[in-house]
């Protein structure tokens, strides 16, 4: 696991969800390695789906970007020393599409 405490960089979440976010980070930065990217990710998904209904997505790693729209106060991006994590809920284009 990662020592320390998180660092919220930016985030729209009110301040229960945030905690929750962090805290699915420290339960999978102790239950995996710290490698192993993938699992992290899916344990934070798999929790906040459960949580807060599906539709979730989850970034983790050292070095990444990313462009997306997010539902409103559903956006956090926090790191643990070397780690950095986004979690956010997708939104869907609610324009129609052409017939």
């Amino acid at each position: 696991m990662l020592e320390g405490k998180a660092t919220v960089e930016d985030t729209d979440m009110p301040t229960k969800m945030q905690l929750q976010a962090t805290s699915a980070a420290s339960r999978a930065l102790d239950r995996f390695d710290v490698l192993d990217c993938r699992s992290i990710t899916t344990h934070i998904k798999k929790e906040f789906d459960t949580i807060h209904g599906p539709g979730w997505q989850c970034v983790v790693g050292c070095n990444f970007g990313c462009y997306f729209t997010h539902s409103k106060g559903s956006f956090i991006y926090f790191k643990f020393e070397l780690l950095r994590f986004l979690v956010f809920k997708g939104m869907a284009d609610e324009q129609p599409l052409p017939c």
